[in-house]
């Protein structure tokens, strides 16, 4: 085996773990410093390969295990942190320039990327699911850490005493050292809402526009907002009973609250700062008429048509945000002015200035940094912050409609119908002007609560625009009548109208989430584009939307299966859409861990099949991924310029491979795949008694007691893997180190399949292939069969525990032995060294976590009702989900 070379520590982490050690010191004490420092040795000198038996574990009581997993814990976080600065979240040359350059050597010129970009859409759109377990308290002391490093970094580069800021990161940590971990009480629709919110406006609100700075000089030319921010939450209604119209109106007002407040102090600052005298320079008559209507009368601004404009616009502004969010701005204005009926009003006002500014004085005084910053954040953000998806479950449709016809007297049995009959049910109420509902009629609770969302969307138009809320994506979607019936609710609000063009601002979205949804994508889409309705909406707007979930395609066909398919559904379903003549738009449902379709995602969307992507692409951004890629502006500007490279990149680079090439890969994926599906399968869904072990060997039950999402884990409460929601699923096998969603099936398909020279062309020349193995790699690290062991042992039934446990550890090791010898390594990471390097720091201060917290999951069990003993199982499970990094 070949040798691995010593970890060269980052000099972050050895700052910060030094300040941490005498925190626990100064406030632990020094026995909690020494046992931990005790342990932490001995976990290292287990994991350099010397012969280490006991980590001395049993030598903490229970009150010292709580804090030394807190310490463990805090460690990890400090690590990540540390990690992010020196070797960012994004991978390799994927800054636009790097892009551009690339592109340049295959004869892509830059006004060929400009013109793209004119009907470009990239947006990463923030979910609420809960795979973060730290309390926003927590990530704020992380942040400030941050902030606080870069100023010790300045300090030091400047030649400045750093002391003074040491002292203050290491006040932080004390901080975060008495900070409470755990949340006591489960979040609410409002606290994810306000989360985000936080998010937005500390870094989406800033980065954006600067970024936009940075590609317009560039590219030598002015751009439309291509990159916009979208978001779930609060519209997110599939399996969680907590959001409701209430949980959107609020989402909405605040975001329009946050959006409109800063525009309201950028236009304040506007006018302290634009002090021009008419008595010194001539006035662009339009920019006086703006000044004249502003209702601003003071003798002492006279002569300061700049700061008069700007006083009625910023009182505009004023009844704008008292309008949409109920609340008076904290500053005054001077006069009282009409409310802007739109965005764009208010932004030609500031390009009358910005027109004015050029006819006085050149690009010079137009393209001021706060005017043309302002300018450049109203086209990325307009009223509304962040485009709100709606998403419902199809069946929840199902039974509203049916209810609905069955009421107006339409049909009484709506879902007796087979589909051809419902198509031409719901075709015929689209066609009429009646609506269904009876204002008069008692309709179930679930009935009244979906129209109260489609309600709020209609207000939310009027108020916020049309904007504000353009997707409705239909989960499990399975039929071309699951998108009618989401025009047919529309319609009820008045949003759906008919025509010889029918109009819709809303575009119902299929999510197809299964194996078998994702082999059926295409031919529902050929079907429900051949349809006058939809394939009208679609010409209409430009483009119609895919949605494609890795989640539940994972958890129902393994790993590499799903990938498999997720790619021929996207290649088929480009062919459709090619063929109706309509652009295609695919949203990509990814979470945080390789089981549920994580990475990188640079690599992801290079590694996208050809004529798939065509500049336009949304991502999912969830959970613990939110606070790792866009925890401090300098890792989200990188991120979100890695998003738009990769996509320029994916739509204009050529094909590098020859088309027999991929032909053969192709083919040989297709006999790989289903090998690896029936191995995962015969495991997790065809062998009797796998779903008792996977609750017994893994924390799932207590993991539902962390209180870190309004979801519930489960959609139907019942014990069956097909219930269990994507995410508890992933995420129990992270915590016991087995990580089965990321590589189950994959070793027993490379095994059989007999062309390993085959095997090792497709590894080293097809980014498909690459970026799933690496991903897998990443993940068999992370993993350890060994502490996965001690797991097994707390399995009830030790029968049924011997029975499959070695079934899956022979699983590991197939991976493990086939991937090396496809890829040509002697070990694993043996060709990603930084990341080798970032795994294996973390090791020993998780398998200590491990350990500790299989002990206190067998004396929960055993029926110890010490409330420490609850309180350390939900520590571990923070601390090793944050040592993981993407565990969820």
């Amino acid at each position: 085996m070949a040798t691995r070379s010593p970890i060269q520590q980052n000099p972050d982490i050895r700052f910060l773990g030094k300040l941490l050690g005498n925190v626990i010191r100064e406030h632990g004490g020094d026995q909690l410093f020494e046992r931990t420092e005790d342990i932490r040795r001995a976990s290292i000198d287990r994991h350099r390969g010397e012969d280490v038996a006991d980590l001395g574990l049993e030598q903490l009581n229970l009150d010292e295990t709580l804090a030394f997993v807190r310490g463990f814990g805090l460690f990890s976080m400090l690590a990540n942190l540390a990690e992010d600065r020196a070797a960012p979240v994004a991978e390799g040359a994927s800054d636009l320039a790097a892009a551009l350059s690339a592109l340049e050597e295959d004869g892509i010129a830059r006004d060929d990327v400009a013109r793209l970009l004119e009907s470009a859409l990239i947006a990463p759109v923030l979910t609420a699911h809960p795979t973060e377990v730290r309390r926003k308290s927590v990530l704020d002391h992380r942040a400030a850490i941050a902030r606080l490093m870069q100023a010790r970094d300045a300090a030091i580069a400047a030649g400045n005493p750093a002391e003074p800021v040491e002292t203050a990161i290491a006040r932080q940590i004390a901080l975060l050292w008495h900070t409470r971990t755990l949340r006591r009480d489960r979040l609410y629709v409002t606290d994810e809402v306000d989360n985000a919110i936080d998010v937005m406006r500390e870094v989406f609100l800033p980065v954006l526009p600067t970024l936009f700075e940075r590609w317009e000089n560039a590219l030598g030319r002015d751009l439309p907002g291509f990159l916009r921010l979208g978001s779930w939450i609060g519209g997110d209604r599939d399996g969680n009973p907590h959001v409701s119209a209430d949980s959107l109106d609020y989402a909405l007002s605040r975001a329009a609250r946050l959006v409109i407040g800063t525009y309201l102090e950028a236009v304040h600052d506007l006018g302290a700062e634009l002090s021009i005298s008419s008595e010194l320079a001539s006035v662009d008559p339009a920019l006086e008429a703006l000044a004249e209507a502003s209702g601003d009368t003071s003798p002492h601004r006279r002569d300061e048509p700049y700061r008069r404009a700007l006083a009625g616009i910023y009182a505009r502004l004023a009844a704008t945000h008292e309008a949409l969010t109920g609340l008076a701005p904290a500053r005054a204005p001077v006069a009282e002015r009409p409310a802007y009926p739109a965005p764009g009003a208010f932004l030609a006002d500031l390009e009358t200035i910005a027109a004015s500014l050029r006819r006085l004085g050149g690009a010079g005084l137009a393209g001021g940094d706060a005017l043309a910053r302002l300018i450049r954040t109203v086209r990325l953000f307009g009223f509304h912050l962040a485009a709100l998806d709606l998403r419902q479950n199809s069946a929840v449709h199902e039974r509203v409609v049916g209810e609905l016809l069955a009421a107006a007297g339409v049909h009484a049995d709506y879902a007796a119908l087979g589909e051809a009959e419902r198509i031409a049910l719901l075709r015929g109420e689209l066609a009429g002007a009646r609506p269904l509902r009876i204002a008069w009629h008692e309709y179930s609770d679930e009935t009244t609560g979906e129209l109260a969302i489609i309600d709020a969307v209609a207000r939310a138009h009027s108020r916020y625009g049309p904007e504000a809320v353009t997707q409705y994506v239909v989960s499990m979607a399975t039929s071309v009548s699951d998108l009618l019936e989401v025009l047919v609710l529309l319609r009820e609000a008045g949003l759906y109208r008919k025509g010889d063009q029918p109009e819709c601002p809303v575009m119902p979205v299929p999510l197809f989430e299964t194996i078998g949804d994702l082999e059926a994508a295409s031919e529902i889409m050929r079907e429900a584009l051949r349809l006058p309705e939809l394939a009208a909406l679609a010409r209409t707007r430009g483009f119609q939307e895919v949605m494609l979930g890795y989640s539940d395609s994972n958890k129902d066909g393994g790993y590499l299966t799903s990938s498999w398919h997720l790619a021929r559904a996207s290649e088929a379903l480009a062919g459709v859409f090619a063929e109706a003549g309509v652009t295609m738009q695919l949203f990509h449902g990814r979470g945080g861990s390789v089981g549920r379709g994580g990475g990188s995602a640079f690599d992801a969307i290079r590694g996208q099949p050809r004529g798939t992507v065509n500049a336009r692409i949304r991502i999912t951004e969830q959970g613990e991924v939110i606070a790792a890629k866009y925890g401090s502006r300098d890792n989200a500007a990188r991120n979100l310029e890695a998003m738009a490279s990769a996509t320029i990149l994916a739509t204009l680079e050529p094909e590098r491979i020859a088309p027999d090439d991929a032909r053969r890969f192709a083919a040989a994926m297709e006999e790989i795949s289903r090998t690896a599906f029936d191995a995962y399968r015969a495991l997790v869904y065809q062998t009797e008694g796998f779903a008792e072990l996977f609750r017994q060997m893994t924390p799932i039950a207590e993991i539902a007691g962390l209180k870190i999402g309004s979801r519930p884990a489960s959609r139907k409460g019942s014990g069956r893997i097909e219930d269990l929601r994507a995410i508890p699923w992933v995420f129990s096998w992270s915590q016991a180190r087995v990580m089965l969603p990321g590589w189950y099936g994959v070793g027993h398909a490379l095994d059989a399949f007999e062309d390993k020279h085959l095997l090792r062309a497709m590894a080293g020349q097809w980014p498909f292939f690459r970026n799933a193995l690496a991903n897998m790699e990443m993940v068999l690290a992370k993993s350890d069969m060994g502490v996965a062991r001690e797991y097994a042992k707390l399995a009830e039934d030790r029968a049924l525990a011997d029975g499959i446990f070695p079934r899956i550890e022979a699983g590991w090791s197939l991976a493990h032995d086939t991937l090396l010898d496809a890829t040509g390594q002697a070990r694993l990471l043996e060709h990603s060294p930084q990341l080798d390097a970032s795994i294996r720091l973390r090791l020993p201060y998780i398998e200590p976590l491990n350990l500790l917290q299989v002990e206190l999951l067998r004396r929960h069990r055993s029926g110890d009702d010490d409330p420490r003993i609850a309180e350390g199982i939900q520590l571990s499970i923070n601390a090793i989900a944050t040592a993981l990094r993407n565990s969820g």
